[in-house]
């Protein structure tokens, strides 16, 4: 592991004062707005937490993997190389006041025949800040197809103020806009993410960084897949998404096979999925596969998904994945888009550039901090195990807009408490809870 220094320091003052002092900061301080700071009508647990942010960059080396994209249809072989993974790292870090925040850099894939599209995104992180307490719990987070770890800051920057080391793949993707190769993220993305995150809880934990006991797994789009796969949902060998693979490649991961366990992550406590892949036409877990998940999960979906689907993504793991505890959040009317920062600057020139970060219905900051603070209750509830993030979850009306808040409703500023004859959902301030809803089901038993 290089870069990241096993430095420990104890909590202070300071790093509960910057966290605060820069959700206050006007957007010309950072040249840019962090999409890790929601406004003023987000909802309770979207605020930063305590924490000042650092950030480092990991570059990691899986020896020996089949590298899918130099398959030879001749021989029926595929080359073995070392595979490089860059994973960039947010943790709770001492208050360095002054010091320069990070800016992230990334290029998306243009509508051909374009070239890609950069841009970058201004952050809190200090790179290099001084990691403070410990052990936190590690989440490890898987972007989307053609994505980066620099387009999804909202979640990551925010959880690490609130006492997470979040993990973020480059898994290197080829690009969405060249369909032939869509074999290298079927194939790698599950077997990334186990890989990351068992070196991970070897590494960090050595460094008394986190404990290796409590770890989460947050996947969008490509990423859903993904950590839906590696916390325990059974691939099927017989599946259109198996047969894209060639040479076999993806079989023995597959139900039965040899690796079928190889890429389990281990100590999983929970999974967030927003907008995840893999279901029909893939139809990658079969139709008993989801069942195999124990984890609890926190399903996103918007009812209008046109890329992966509401009933064939979201709304069927949660119905499939009956031995889980399960929550399913809709954003009602909102496509595929719900899951990156909002669009960059340099990113709306075009409605394709445009596509990949703005819903076409919900506003992305708007969408971004309910996300992060419903992701922020479940993994405080079932990786922190803090019981009273339970009555977040556990919404007392399943549509957000038929809760009622009699007293003191015009109260601006004031959260619903959730309680007596409050029913708009807890944490959501006076008529803000709206065009959500939430399912939640208990896993059964065998």
């Amino acid at each position: 592991m290089t870069r990241v220094s096993p430095v420990r320091a104890s909590r202070c003052c300071a790093a509960f004062a910057i966290s605060v002092a820069l959700a206050g900061l006007p957007v010309a301080a950072f040249g840019g707005s962090p999409p890790s700071v929601f406004g003023p009508d987000s909802p309770r647990l979207a605020r930063l937490g305590p924490y000042a942010v650092g950030v480092e960059t990991l570059d990691l080396i899986e020896h020996d993997q089949a590298d899918v994209m130099e398959y030879d249809p001749v021989t029926h072989r595929a080359p073995r190389r070392d595979r490089d993974l860059v994973v960039d790292i947010w943790y709770p870090a001492l208050a360095r006041p002054g010091a320069p925040r990070a800016v992230y850099a990334a290029a998306f894939p243009s509508e051909p025949p374009a070239p890609p599209a950069h841009f970058t995104v201004p952050g809190i992180a200090v790179r290099g800040a001084t990691f403070t307490g410990g052990p936190y719990p590690l989440v490890v987070v898987s972007h989307g197809y053609s994505n980066s770890p620099a387009a999804m800051t909202w979640i990551t920057e925010n959880l690490a103020s609130k006492g997470y080391v979040v993990a973020a793949i480059h898994h290197r993707d080829p690009p969405i806009t060249e369909p032939s190769k869509v074999a290298q993220p079927i194939l790698r993305r599950p077997l990334d993410i186990a890989f990351v995150t068992s070196t991970l809880q070897r590494r960090l934990a050595a460094a008394h960084w986190i404990d290796p006991d409590r770890t989460a797994l947050i996947g969008y789009s490509m990423g859903g897949y993904g950590v839906l796969t590696a916390a325990g949902a059974v691939l099927d060998p017989h599946s259109p998404l198996a047969a894209l693979v060639p040479g076999g490649l993806l079989l023995p991961y597959c139900r039965g096979g040899s690796l079928q366990h190889a890429i389990e992550v281990a100590h999983l406590r929970a999974v967030v999925a927003i907008s995840p892949a893999g279901g029909p036409p893939w139809n990658a877990w079969g139709r008993s596969g989801l069942a195999s998940l124990h984890t609890p999960l926190l399903l996103i979906n918007g009812n209008r998904d046109r890329t992966v689907g509401y009933r064939r993504a979201g709304l069927r793991v949660f119905d499939e994945a009956i031995h889980a505890p399960r929550y399913l959040l809709t954003f009602e009317e909102a496509g595929h888009d719900i899951g990156l920062d909002p669009a960059p600057a340099q990113m709306r020139g075009s409605l394709w550039n445009l596509s990949w970060f703005q819903d076409p219905v919900w506003d992305t900051r708007r969408v971004n901090a309910i996300n992060a603070h419903f992701i922020t209750a479940f993994l405080d509830l079932y990786v922190k195990g803090e019981t009273s993030r339970a009555a977040y979850l556990d919404v007392r009306v399943a549509h957000a807009g038929r809760g009622v808040w009699l007293h003191d409703h015009a109260r601006y500023g004031a959260f619903s408490p959730g309680t007596g004859d409050v029913t708009v959902w807890k944490g959501f301030q006076g008529s803000t809870a709206v065009g959500l809803t939430m399912r939640r089901a208990r896993p059964e038993t065998p």
